[in-house]
């Protein structure tokens, strides 16, 4: 890791170990190198006991309990809201950087909420815990940032087509057991979801708030706006889920300040760090979901003019991303590799060395 002292490493805690988030961390963890001189996986009491594999070797998962975090330094934590809310402050009380995929945290105003292309500075000012973004924002708001930077930004309505890996482990095995089904001739049943995802799409994720939108399309709004700092922001939001395993899609249409056409775009587009155009429809080049899974990058395409805004400030767009890896787990090793890089470890917990 650059800026890193090679014999520098430290204690890294994943809190939902044994889930698909979780799992995914720790796959990172190894794949980019983190500087490890101990990973310590922590699940609920029913998951401890059970091991998880890290650089080929099983290492036991413990409980998730306060006393667990002692001499940790970094903790991932993808347990969901209600683990993070309870167990969060105890890690941070225990000289722990805490980065949280809930969204318990997300808008609180004294937590970051970062992704390290758009707004890494805003992880210095952080008070021993750091928010990852919803797994649709994630992938939305590098794009939203170069032009944001470029023409300004007035409107946004995106409208996303989400993987059931995004619910968890469960809703996977649901959308196999569907598919299974239906091609035996018989009846899907559903248990994750209130009606079959198999050969389905579902415009509910979250819960109904009293306006009519969900939960999820709100924290695609809030966290948009707080990542861009762009309070104002109009945003409009349509979250589906669809009967793919890995990776969202986002349809997105964007009001510019200033007109821009389709080529520039593509150009602002392709100097993003982890951005790649993909962009030829006479080839029929776009984006897709299966060629987005398992890779760490955001994938763009349809890049279009929207003819419906006056004076060329239009334009609509095609993403997709692993929800996985980008949307949740890389996002998070990412901000790890910034603070320790950078120096912004809490005192309790901070290495000498490092490019501050």
């Amino acid at each position: 890791m650059p800026g890193q002292d090679a014999n520098q490493g430290f204690t890294v805690a994943v809190v939902g170990a044994t889930g698909l988030v979780g799992r995914t961390m720790t796959q990172l963890l190894i794949e980019r190198e983190f500087p490890l001189d101990e990973f310590r996986p922590l699940a609920s009491g029913r998951s401890a006991g059970r091991e998880v594999e890290f650089a080929g070797r099983p290492v036991r998962v413990q409980e998730a309990t306060p006393e667990a975090f002692e001499g940790v330094d970094i903790a991932l934590f993808s347990a969901g809201g209600d683990v993070s809310r309870a167990l969060a402050p105890e890690a941070v009380a225990r000289g722990a950087l805490v980065i949280d995929n809930s969204s318990q945290w997300r808008m609180e105003p004294d937590v970051p909420l970062v992704v390290p292309e758009v707004n890494a500075d805003d992880a210095a000012t952080h008070k021993g815990i750091i928010a990852n973004p919803n797994c649709s924002t994630m992938q939305l708001v590098p794009l939203l940032m170069a032009l944001r930077d470029a023409v300004g930004l007035e409107r946004v309505v995106v409208d996303t087509y989400q993987s059931v890996s995004g619910t968890g482990a469960e809703a996977v095995d649901e959308l196999e057991d569907q598919i299974r089904a239906r091609a035996e001739g018989r009846s899907p049943e559903p248990r994750v979801y209130p009606h079959p995802i198999g050969f389905n799409a579902l415009p509910e994720i979250d819960v109904f708030l009293d306006d009519g939108y969900t939960k999820e399309e709100w924290k695609v709004i809030n966290e948009s706006r707080k990542i861009l700092h762009l309070p104002e922001l109009r945003v409009s939001c349509t979250a589906v889920r669809v009967p793919v395993f890995f990776a969202h899609s986002e349809a997105v249409h964007v009001e510019t300040s200033t007109a821009l056409d389709a080529q520039e775009a593509r150009r602002l587009f392709d100097r993003v760090p982890g951005v790649v155009v993909v962009d030829d429809p006479s080839a029929h080049r776009y984006p897709l979901a299966t060629e987005a899974a398992g890779r760490d990058e955001i994938l763009v395409g349809r890049i279009r003019r929207d003819p419906s805004v006056p004076d060329g400030r239009g334009l609509a767009f095609w993403c997709v991303s692993d929800n996985l890896r980008k949307g949740a787990a890389t996002n998070a090793v990412q901000i790890a590799e910034l603070v320790s890089r950078r120096g912004w470890l809490p005192p309790a917990s901070r290495r000498d060395g490092g490019d501050a």
